[in-house]
């Protein structure tokens, strides 16, 4: 095992030790904590098995809500938007940020719940973000038409995902930070890329050669934790270390049956609530549910285990359901 870094960019100071993003000796990222375990035969035994929750998948009619009024492209007021699954619009010190922008249907699988506005309206971005290399997170079509709209954007991400960024983009300006790293941004924000629990891939041979995590977003006496795409792990913690303040942490919730074989690499409802309670966050804003079909669970399915959870657990006032389009005013 070594560990890798980028050496163009700062390593934040931190209250334990940390050697630096870990890669094995194939050249290959690994969780600092759980390795990804690639079971082809976990895999066949999810695709033979049968679903329990097939016949209430099938005639569920929850969708996500979406709000096509807000206004927020409009507004110069500091918010949070959730456009749907992992995409987020921030503005936060009158600076624009996106991240994970899909826009469309992700190879065959179709979106349920409509974007709330038009994807050519994004225009005037000063960054980008991408987590990682899943097409739900990193859609080739969104980026391109980004790209034209925004040409003076920088994009930011993980360790080797500049390479595929530059391909769909053409853009000069990306930067990609090991974990625990801080991006070179506008002096009114900082903007560190941090650890999630999960793995990458893009096609048959490239299993983890481009680097997965969440992003911690401040400014303005506001710090927002986006967790990316991410099994439940000690990092969840560590990060509350990192950042003892954190004001929003947005967080999945779906994607996540059967456990036996998404666990590694999504939290569920019950392991969000965990993650949230260790990130020691204001407020909760769950996402990765309502958008796209991934998963043996019915589409409404984390709403409902989620909303349940909060009674048992006292968590009414932490946990802020968002339509798709509506806004988080951060005052």
């Amino acid at each position: 095992m070594h560990y890798k870094s980028n050496p163009d960019l700062k390593n934040i100071n931190l209250p334990f030790d940390w050697k630096g993003t870990p890669v094995d000796k194939h050249g290959r990222f690994v969780n600092h904590e759980f390795p990804f375990v690639n079971s082809f035969s976990d895999m066949i035994k999810w695709q033979t098995s049968r679903n329990p929750q097939k016949e209430e998948k099938k005639n569920d009619t929850w969708r996500l809500e979406a709000d096509f009024e807000s206004g927020f492209l409009e507004s110069k007021t500091d918010c949070i938007v959730w456009l749907g699954h992992a995409s987020f619009f921030i503005r936060l010190a009158g600076i624009s940020i996106l991240i994970d922008p899909v826009f469309f249907n992700v190879s065959l699988i179709k979106r349920l719940s409509p974007l709330p506005v038009s994807p050519e309206q994004f225009q005037n971005l000063d960054y980008i973000l991408v987590s990682h290399d899943h097409r739900d997170h990193c859609d080739e079509k969104s980026i391109r038409l980004l790209t034209r709209n925004n040409p003076e954007a920088t994009w930011l991400t993980g360790l080797n995902m500049d390479k595929l960024l530059k391909e769909f983009s053409g853009s000069s300006k990306i930067q990609a930070a090991g974990w625990y790293q801080l991006f070179e941004t506008d002096k009114r924000i900082k903007i560190t890329y941090v650890p999630s629990r999960h793995w990458g891939r893009r096609s048959i041979n490239d299993t983890n050669l481009r680097l997965w995590g969440g992003y911690v977003i401040e400014g303005m006496d506001k710090t927002i934790y986006f967790c990316g795409d991410s099994g439940y792990g000690s990092h969840f913690a560590d990060i509350a270390q990192a950042f003892p303040n954190i004001d929003y942490c947005m967080i999945g919730i779906g994607a996540y049956k059967p456990e036996f074989f998404m666990a590694q690499s999504h939290t569920s409802p019950s392991d969000a609530v965990k993650a949230f309670q260790d990130t020691k966050a204001k407020t909760m804003i769950p996402m990765h549910y309502g958008t796209f079909d991934l998963s043996d669970e019915p589409v409404g399915d984390p709403f409902r285990v989620l909303k349940k959870l909060e009674t048992d657990k006292d968590l009414k006032e932490k946990i802020k359901y968002l339509k798709a389009g509506e806004m988080v005013l951060m005052n």
